[in-house]
């Protein structure tokens, strides 16, 4: 029995940006607001692993991460269409890019280094922002990252004042706006 719901999802979203930018917070929202269900590559490879991304990079490096995290998105494009969080370094791969891009709606959740920062400055699960100056280490990130995103078909430029429901609204009206999301069921 099909349940009438207010919004259609035509294809698969999925969620690039930086730590931080609300990939998490904003896709668990999203897909709640839509009926669908979130996926997230980052919990997907802790899971498999049974081991942290910060015990991954450690014990086996960043390229061996890397080629995990690709095989799981393609796993997790597949099925009915649903919201994809990705991690922070995922779309930065012309290869996934390429794959991604073909087999989805990709948005770039865009937050200025400000915000980023208040959300990740506590959080000891961020392998690339050890050491030292991670603020500093964060901006060389977005500087460095910020070509690649900007690659993404969408793009919402979130403000530091919206809360994760405000954000989720703009997202849904920008999926309407682009006719990724409909009203109601089929």
């Amino acid at each position: 029995m099909q349940h009438d719901k207010p919004y259609r999802l035509i294809k698969t979203v999925v969620l690039v940006g930086m730590p931080g930018s609300g990939k998490t917070a904003v896709g668990r929202a999203l897909a709640a607001a839509l009926g669908v269900d979130l996926r997230d590559s980052d919990t997907e490879i802790v899971e498999s692993a049974q081991m942290s991304i910060a015990e991954i990079f450690e014990r086996f490096g960043e390229p061996f991460f890397r080629d995990r995290e690709s095989k799981v998105i393609a796993r997790l494009l597949q099925g009915e269409a649903a919201i994809l969080s990705t991690g922070g370094g995922a779309w930065l791969s012309p290869d996934n890019r390429a794959m991604i891009a073909a087999q989805a709606a990709v948005l770039w959740l865009d937050a200025d280094i400000e915000l980023l920062w208040s959300r990740v400055r506590h959080k000891t699960t961020r392998p690339l922002l050890h050491g030292p100056d991670p603020r500093a280490k964060l901006e060389a990130l977005m500087v460095a990252r910020r070509p690649s995103y900007a690659e993404a078909a969408l793009r919402l430029e979130i403000d530091p004042i919206w809360s994760i429901e405000d954000t989720t609204a703009r997202v849904v009206a920008l999926l309407q706006a682009h006719d990724i999301v409909t009203e109601g069921t089929p």
